[in-house]
């Protein structure tokens, strides 16, 4: 302990080093690994007749091995005597060529560009210890005799491990003087010799003096791993900065798994390297509950491309669950993004083997074989139909994407939240945009999951008889509590939706309620555009769309003479303010005035749907108080394996229904919708799901 100084401030100190050094003797103080783990770096940059300037040489072996190896021109300079004198002793006679001097790297005595190569191992980071201005100023006096002293063409090598601030002077200074700045990550610098240190990855900066033009700031930023086949050049220093804190948060992350292999809930994201893009999301899912066996200790489960939303792949239940019964201590799913190119299952094994098994237990034997599994083998379908952008919901995209069962799927999805399914309608068979006619003739297509198929006959495809929403077939069940067990297929029912989307809902509600008037409001009116053309959505005698804010048309209606009156309001739209704590609806939807609003427009035994998605325990229970004070009755229906809970409101005098009588309620609905002729997808029923229905 008494090696250490009392502050970081000490570490500019000459009286520190001095004192450091004879204290610790001759024996080798090496900053952020030896050679070993350098040379891969220092043969990249350093030719073997480059002259060579070490700064803060320390006791480090570095410039011995060095040496040994072939790099004979070394010149060593260091601020403490004792340490001078200590390596000038151990080197006179087995590396005669290799000088040390003792000088101040602030106030050199060489001439003006009289080395290829400056090299530093930790010696910025033992004086950048803030960024007090005394700090900043003796930074820039090592800098710039760094710069003198260097050729055109030759360059700095700053051995370091990326500190922010440390980081952002160096390439700031340097950029700015016009020199390409290069951030190279040691390869395997958190598996060596280093680890026993650093959880922290090793970084050299390479700064190559340009020759300065005035008036001329040409900036050449890039940041480089040995893995890498080249560099990727970035915009500017505060990319170049991110990058490689997104790399440091990679090295504490996989330090977290290998101390704690039971860590909860870890995920990253791992990048296109030319793009920058998200190619890949991993989720790392272990269970200490399955018992160990010799072949059970890791695995990589791939999600087919479409599939990456459903409970089982996209939440962290769902995941465990998975792991469970895959049987695995550890398993790592993978989901592949839109507008990739994948080239198969092999493909993929081979682009991620390396990654992933940097995410392998303590516990994984050596060289046993890691499975890469999936569903069915393959990695799935996804096909994007149509992308564009809207004025109020920003970029959205239409895709095609395979289920279970070989069902075909469309979906609706806002890039601004690209894992929430929007809208959902399954595809006619005859539709699937990869039958079994096409699949080898498509097989590369179908890799790609990123395909621009054309807009023919996309309306037709759609299968109007299936909901696809967990929450929708939900809300349609609330009508079973319209009291009106004298209901049949020809009555009238006036309902009332306020966001359309997809138009699955309001579709639905009027092709199996032959007699339903529905009104539908969205306020988007490329929402219309993209249900007509997309999802098989139309208007006729009763169905209506009217592109306005939901808000000004319930208030509108609340304010005539003589208010309309529906059996049914629905609430189905989303929040664009993803930092309120409830995506679904926006917060003016559930205010007491305008809840008051909704029930003068409701009739006496109707019922108000709301889907309710709230992840804020205070806001939803201030949603509820202020729907209870509104409506006596409220039921809530939880949906499993999702955020949304849809809430049924009535305002019923004389009390509460009976359960029997709800579900004999629910009963006549059912049979209501099976009307003769008609394509009714029995994958539900409706009292089963009202089971589930709480009194609030």
């Amino acid at each position: 302990m008494a090696l250490l100084p009392r502050t970081a401030r000490d570490f500019g100190s000459a009286q520190y080093w001095e004192r450091f050094f004879q204290q610790r003797g001759p024996r080798a103080f090496e900053w952020y690994g030896g050679y070993l783990e350098l040379c891969a770096a220092l043969h990249k940059y350093v030719r073997p007749r480059d002259k060579v300037l070490v700064v803060g040489c320390g006791n480090s072996e570095l410039s011995e091995q060095m040496y040994d190896v072939g790099y004979q021109d070394i010149v060593n300079v260091d601020i403490s005597e004792v340490v001078i004198n200590q390596m000038r002793e151990r080197n006179a006679h087995r590396r005669p060529k290799m000088s040390y001097l003792r000088m101040d790297m602030l106030q050199m005595d060489f001439q003006d560009a009289q080395f290829q190569v400056v090299l530093d191992k930790g010696t910025l980071d033992a004086i950048l210890v803030d960024e007090e201005e005394a700090t900043l100023q003796r930074v820039d006096r090592m800098f710039s005799e760094i710069s003198r002293v260097l050729q055109v063409g030759g360059r700095y090598l700053c051995i370091s491990l990326a500190q922010a601030h440390v980081v952002k002077k160096a390439v700031g200074y340097f950029s700015q003087e016009g020199w390409m700045v290069r951030v190279h990550q040691v390869s395997g610098s958190a598996d060596g010799a280093a680890k026993q240190q650093f959880v922290l990855p090793v970084f050299v900066y390479v700064m190559t003096k340009f020759k300065k033009i005035p008036d001329l700031v040409l900036q050449i930023l890039e940041i480089y791993t040995e893995e890498q086949d080249k560099p990727v050049r970035v915009e500017s220093a505060e990319q170049l900065i991110e990058a490689v804190k997104e790399r440091q948060l990679y090295a504490l992350l996989r330090s977290q798994l290998n101390k704690n292999p039971t860590a909860s809930h870890v995920s990253l994201d791992l990048c296109d390297a030319d793009a920058g893009k998200p190619r890949y999301t991993l989720h790392v899912v272990d269970s200490p509950s399955v018992k160990a066996s010799q072949n059970n200790h890791f695995a990589i489960f791939i999600i087919p491309q479409g599939r990456e939303t459903e409970w089982l792949f996209g939440t962290e239940a769902g995941r465990k669950q998975l792991a469970v019964s895959a049987g695995f201590r550890r398993l790592i799913t993978v989901a592949l993004h839109r507008g990739q190119h994948y080239e198969g299952m092999e493909g993929i094994q081979a682009e991620l083997s390396g990654k992933v098994m940097e995410l392998a237990p303590p516990s994984l034997p050596s060289q046993q074989q890691v499975p890469f599994l999936s569903v069915g083998g393959d990695i799935g379908v996804r096909t994007i139909q149509h992308q564009d952008t809207s004025a109020m919901s920003g970029e959205y995209l239409i895709e095609d994407v395979k289920g279970d069962n070989m069902c075909y799927f469309r979906r609706l999805i806002f890039l601004s939240n690209r894992n929430v399914v929007q809208s959902e309608a399954r595809l006619l068979s005859s539709a699937a945009p990869r039958g079994q006619k096409q699949r080898k003739k498509d097989k590369k297509k179908q890799r790609s999951g990123s395909t621009e198929a054309p807009p023919a006959s996309a309306c037709q495809a759609i299968d109007r008889s299936y909901l696809c929403c967990e929450h929708h077939k939900a809300m349609v069940a609330g009508l079973a509590l319209l009291r009106k067990p004298e209901l049949l297929p020809g009555a009238q029912l006036s309902v009332l939706v306020i966001g359309l989307g997809g138009g699955s809902l309001p579709l639905f509600i009027h092709d199996y309620f032959c007699q339903s008037h529905v009104e539908a409001v969205e306020i988007d009116p490329s929402m219309l555009e993209v249900a007509t053309r997309w999802f098989g959505f139309s208007q006729g005698d009763r169905m209506k769309v009217h592109i306005l804010d939901g808000l000004d048309y319930v208030a509108e209606l609340a304010a005539a003479a003589a208010p309309a009156q529906y059996d049914v309001v629905m609430f189905d739209v989303d929040s664009k303010d993803p930092t309120l704590g409830m995506s679904c609806p926006p917060p003016a939807f559930v205010e007491m005035s305008f809840l008051q609003k909704v029930r003068t427009i409701l009739a006496p035994e109707g019922v108000f749907v709301l889907n309710l998605v709230c992840r804020d325990t205070l806001l939803k229970d201030s949603v509820l108080a202020a729907l209870k004070e509104v409506f006596p009755l409220l039921y809530a229906r939880r949906i499993e394996g999702e955020v949304n809970e849809i809430l049924f409101c009535q305002q019923y005098p004389e009390g509460k229904l009976a359960a029997l009588e709800l579900l004999e309620t629910a009963r006549t609905l059912e049979r209501m919708l099976r009307r003769p002729g008609q394509a009714w997808d029995s994958s539900y029923v409706l009292s089963d799901m009202l089971k589930a229905v709480e009194i609030v």
